[in-house]
């Protein structure tokens, strides 16, 4: 029959062979790495020496997890695999999570949250600065803003499409349901309930544990509500683009303890239900493994050289290269540049003890390879024929939503659909007004220009441009363009990041393969996705190809036009990495 062919396994026992892999990660390879590193619990973290209650706080190295994750985990991990499962059957997806998660992913943020620990819990752009230069720093932020644009362009699209959900007919059920209205109702309901948490804990100061008594069980009366209006909020997704970026301007301007900390908080507890609700759909619910292992196209296009016939008299489509697309496509649920953002912006804050850094960064990174297989699984569980079409974000919360009918029945569906819905964009909202957030902070660094005007006016481009993009285009799929790009730019930063952490570390005398290696795999998949994304934007431009069939302009000439960009940032860092490691190695290096 062929790899083409579904096979009929189950879905059970892949999903405990993942479970597997992934704890024999932690326990093996995450022991390994943290040896290298010499975590020593004697020496003291910036959290314990500069704790000043607001942004120097240790915490246990269990509460610490559990946010680090909440603010790592968003879209990427579950959007990703769904499009890369589609495009290249179960399989390669299946292998590239668990050896890129174990071997590169954790390794980039376990690496990224030690470093900056040891460089007083500096941002990476302050780490590049202080071990490259000046203008490795310079380029480094110019590269983070663009990425993050395609970050909030590619989320903003998908979030939009999940708010935008025709009357449909529920299986089973005699009654019609707009899922995508009630999705839309419940995420604001959140939303709203995550500002009043906000407000009651700066006002009253209850216990922590009478707040999670009362806002937890209320966060699930807001997606039961949800289904209660599924015809309020009834907008066209050009109208959602608008309200979407508009509440990622306010939101990355209002204090922290107001909305971002109570929302990550709340947030947390969905992200904790949908992933056991997952695990236990796809290890007791008797599914069968209906999309392929790997799919035709993935066979036809296995050879490193078919890029060339991208330029061919028949092109064929770029993004279903398995080689080097296979990779990007998945994005976070492997590797994510994103989250050495995190590690030192917030988390490394509030380490207390090096030894911390394990469980935080190395074990966070493998929870979200499970959260990677837990979407995946919920495209595999679809024939081709089902799934061909469909938004990432209408899969995964229908998967969600069969593995949680599974457990307390059918006549839940209703509740249980918009459920996995709005988990999905409870994890893009927190990833899209924390991505405004850090643009506002990279232009107000970039400018030296402190204050509020100028903080409005940095969130005000950062959430401006990706909505002009956005409204020119009336293609609701052209976020798979955008997600190619984005995913590129995600995971060459963490190249770059990877490439920072070795100059560090050969400067203060370390041996540093283990983040040598993984850094040169990534850093030569994502510049030849970059030069294929280059050269498909040239094509185009060159034969006069500027607007679509539908009359809309071409994504991919944007795309080759930033991605020209992206490559050159990245190769001044790079050049800027050599010249620092020609430079005279530091012995007893305050930071090694």
């Amino acid at each position: 029959m062929g790899l083409y062919t579904a096979a009929r396994m189950s879905l059970t026992a892949l999903s405990l062979v993942v479970m597997a892999v992934l704890a024999a990660g932690y326990l093996l390879y995450g022991s390994f790495i943290a040896r290298q590193f010499r975590l020593d619990d004697a020496r003291p973290t910036p959290a314990t020496t500069k704790n000043d209650g607001v942004d120097f706080v240790p915490a246990r190295p269990f509460y610490l997890l559990g946010q680090h994750f909440s603010a790592i985990a968003a879209a990427g991990p579950i959007a990703g695999p769904i499009l890369a499962c589609v495009a290249f059957g179960w399989l390669p997806c299946v292998l590239w999570i668990l050896l890129g998660v174990v071997f590169i992913g954790a390794v980039h943020d376990f690496s990224a949250l030690v470093a900056s620990v040891r460089h007083g819990a500096h941002s990476i752009a302050e780490i590049a600065k202080e071990n490259l230069g000046r203008r490795a720093w310079l380029v480094l932020i110019g590269f983070i803003w663009l990425a993050l644009l395609y970050v909030i362009v590619a989320f903003t699209q998908i979030t939009a499409g999940s708010f935008v959900g025709k009357a449909e007919e529920l299986e089973g059920l005699s009654t019609t349901f707009n899922k995508g209205g009630a999705v839309a109702a419940a995420s604001t309901l959140y939303l709203t309930l995550a500002l009043v948490m906000g407000v009651v804990q700066r006002l009253l100061r209850p216990p922590m544990w009478l707040v999670t008594l009362i806002f937890v069980p209320a966060t699930l009366g807001c997606v039961y509500l949800g289904t209660r209006m599924d015809e309020v909020l009834s907008l066209p997704a050009s109208w959602w683009y608008a309200i979407i970026l508009a509440y990622c301007l306010v939101a990355s301007m209002l204090p922290m303890w107001l909305l971002q900390q109570p929302r990550g908080y709340l947030g947390g507890f969905v992200l904790y239900l949908a992933i056991g609700v997952g695990l236990l759909g796809i290890v007791f619910g008797g599914f069968e493994i209906k999309q392929p292992m790997v799919t035709e196209a993935t066979r036809q296009t296995l050879d490193p050289l078919a890029g060339a016939r991208l330029f061919g008299e028949n092109p064929i489509a770029m993004t279903g290269l398995v080689l080097p697309f296979l990779f990007v496509t998945i994005a976070c649920g492997a590797c994510s540049g994103f989250h050495g953002l995190i590690c030192g912006g917030t988390t490394s804050k509030q380490v207390a003890k090096e030894s911390h850094c394990r469980p935080v960064a190395f074990g966070a990174m493998l929870l979200e390879g499970l959260v990677a297989v837990i979407a995946l699984s919920t495209v595999m569980i679809l024939s081709p024929e089902q799934a061909r079409g469909q938004p990432p974000a209408r899969i995964y919360g229908d998967g969600l939503a069969m593995f949680l009918t599974g457990l307390i029945g059918k006549d839940a569906f209703v509740f249980c659909a918009t459920f996995g819905a709005m988990a999905f964009s409870t994890f893009v909202f927190d990833t899209l007004d924390v991505s405004t957030r850090l643009g506002r902070y990279l232009l107000q660094e970039l400018f030296d220009a402190p204050g509020r005007v100028a903080g409005v006016l940095a969130a005000g481009a950062t959430a401006g441009i990706p909505l002009v993009i956005l409204l020119a285009s009336s293609d609701p799929d052209a976020y798979r363009l955008y997600w190619t790009l984005f995913g590129t730019s995600n995971q060459l930063l963490a190249a770059l990041t990877l490439i920072g952490v070795c100059v560090w570390m050969w400067r203060s005398g370390r041996r540093c393969w283990y983040v040598f290696l993984p850094m040169l795999f990534v850093l030569t998949i994502t510049l030849w996705a970059l030069a294929l994304q280059i050269g498909v934007g040239v094509r185009d431009a060159a034969d006069g190809a500027w607007r679509t069939p539908k009359g809309e302009f071409n994504p991919a000439i944007l795309n080759g036009v930033v991605a020209v960009a992206l490559l050159a940032l990245a190769v001044v860092f790079m050049v800027e990495a050599v010249r620092a490691v020609r430079t005279p190695r530091r012995s007893g290096h305050a930071a090694s």
